[in-house]
C-alpha cells in the first residue's frame, strides 16, 4: 500500500510530505495522526521541520469520500498543538491549493512559503460547517478580523500574492523558482541559532496565539454538532454531487 505521508529525517531536517496526489493529498485522520506523532517525537538532532505535499497541491483538506469525522477533527488538532508547541522551527512549503483544515496547518507553521499559483480557503462554509484546525485563532492573529471573516463566511480563496499582503505568510514565488527557494529556507533554518529560534518562537507563540487551544476547544464542541445538521448533510451530498448546495437553516 502506498504511504499516504513520507517522512523522513535526513542531515538535521524532517520532512513531513503529504502523499496521496492522485486526491490532492486530501488527509484522514491516520495521515494527521502519522504527522503530529513525528513532530511529538522529532530527534534531538533535528534543526528544522518541513511541511509540504507532493503533486500540485499542499492538500485539498478532509477527504469527502473516505468520511469527514469528529476523528478527523481531533487529529488535526493533535496535529496543530504538536506544530505550536514545537521547539524545532516548522516551515510550510505550500505548493498548491491548501484547502479547509490544510489551511489551518499550513499557516500554523512558523514560517509559510507558497507558490504564486497557490491559493488558501476555508471551505468550510461551502458544507455548512465552520472552520477548525485552530483557523480562528490563527487566521484572525495573523490578517485580523474582517479578512477573517471573509475567509470563514464567503468562502473565497486568498491568492499567495494576497495571503502575503494581508500578512498571512512569509512569501510567494514564481512555481519554477519555488524547489530552490523553499530549499535555501530550509538552510537558512537548519544553520542558524537553534536555542535562540527555540525562545523566540515560544515567545511569539506566548503573545500571538495565548489562546489557539481554547479555539481548538471551542470548533471542536461547535463542529460536532454541525455533523449533524441538514445543512452539512446537504453540503456533502452537493459537495460530492459537484452542485450547489441548497442550505435550510437546519
Amino acid at each position: 500500500m502506498t504511504q499516504h505521508v513520507l517522512i523522513n529525517n535526513s542531515d538535521g531536517v524532517l520532512s513531513i510530505r503529504w502523499n496521496r496526489p492522485e486526491r490532492l493529498n486530501a488527509f484522514d485522520a491516520s495521515m494527521l495522526e502519522d504527522a503530529a506523532q513525528a513532530i511529538n517525537d522529532v530527534p534531538a538532532d533535528v534543526r528544522v521541520i518541513v511541511i509540504s505535499g507532493e503533486g500540485r497541491a499542499f492538500s485539498a483538506g478532509g477527504d469527502f469520500k473516505s468520511g469527514i469525522n469528529i476523528e478527523t477533527v481531533d487529529s488535526g488538532h493533535r496535529l496543530v498543538r504538536a506544530i505550536a508547541r514545537s521547539h524545532v522551527p516548522v516551515i510550510s512549503g505550500v505548493n498548491g491549493p491548501a484547502v479547509g483544515m490544510a489551511c489551518s496547518i499550513a499557516v500554523a507553521a512558523d514560517i509559510t512559503l507558497a507558490t504564486r499559483s497557490a491559493y488558501f480557503l476555508l471551505a468550510f462554509v461551502n458544507i455548512g460547517m465552520m472552520p477548525d484546525g485552530g483557523a480562528t485563532e490563527l487566521i484572525g492573529a495573523s490578517i485580523g478580523r474582517a479578512r477573517a471573516n471573509t475567509m470563514a463566511m464567503l468562502g473565497n480563496r486568498l491568492s499567495a500574492d494576497d495571503a502575503v499582503a494581508a500578512g498571512l505568510i512569509y512569501r510567494s514565488v514564481a512555481d519554477d523558482a519555488y524547489d530552490a527557494e523553499l530549499e535555501a529556507l530550509v538552510q537558512k533554518i537548519k544553520n542558524g541559532p537553534t536555542k535562540a529560534f527555540a525562545a523566540m518562537k515560544g515567545a511569539i507563540a506566548a503573545t500571538t496565539l495565548s489562546h489557539l487551544d481554547e479555539a481548538l476547544d471551542r470548533e471542536r464542541d461547535g463542529q460536532v454538532p454541525l455533523f449533524e445538521t441538514e445543512d452539512a448533510r446537504e453540503g456533502a451530498r452537493a459537495f460530492l454531487e459537484k452542485r450547489p448546495p441548497i442550505f435550510r437553516g437546519r
